[in-house]
Order: structure tokens, then sequence, then C-alpha cells
């Protein structure tokens, strides 16, 4: 059944990569009738791209840990009193906080060392 899936997946994927429009002259350096691949990255120095990363993984976390804190909720709603699904719950709930404050200082820390800097 997965590899089913993953078969099904992988020829969709195929499939609108061939017949998606590419706009392969859109910043006039590809020649005419020529294949060219822009860059996927949309970024142009290194910096650049550790900020798109680093952005990236920011609002990834701050989507992810309300869903992680209704996930623990959940775990404490159904504990029934069973210490174990409590502890669980408990544990989760301390590791989305802690995770989601390494995320933010981690933001807060390359701001200030960019302003420091004078970057």
């Amino acid at each position: 059944m997965n590899k089913k899936f993953l078969y099904i997946f992988l020829i969709l994927i195929m499939g609108i990569a061939v017949f998606a429009p590419a706009d392969s002259n859109a910043n006039g350096t590809c020649p005419p009738g020529a294949v060219c691949i822009e860059n996927p990255l949309i970024a142009d120095t290194f910096e650049e791209l550790i900020d798109n990363i680093i952005t990236f993984i920011f609002i990834f976390a701050l989507a992810f840990a309300p869903l992680m804190f209704i996930i623990a909720g959940f775990f404490f709603i159904t504990a029934a009193g069973d210490p174990k699904k409590i502890q669980t719950a408990q544990t989760m709930i301390w590791y989305t906080l802690v995770g989601l404050a390494i995320v933010i200082l981690a933001k807060g820390i390359i701001k200030v060392i960019q302003d420091v800097l004078g970057g």
C-alpha cells in the first residue's frame, strides 16, 4: 500500500514538473531556445541563505508549537488519572516551551549580533 502511494505521488510530481509553464527568460540571462534553471534558494549570498533558513525554521516552530500544546492538552484530558500519561503530557509541554524559547532566542541573538557588528 505504501509503495503504491509513493509511486503515484512521484508520477504526479513528475507530471506537474513536465507540464508546468516555465518562464526561462524572465531575467533575460537565458538565451532563446536554451533550458535554464532558476535559483530555487532565492538567495544570492551566503548570509541571505542562512537568514532564509533561520526564518523558515522560525515560522515552522511558531506554527508547530500550538499544535504540540493541543496534543499535550489532549493527553492531559484523556489521562484519566494515569500518572504515565500525565507525565508524558507535562514532558511534551516542557519540551515545546524549551524548543520555542530556543528558536525565539536564536532569532533575537542573531539580530543583536548583526546590529552590534553593523551587518
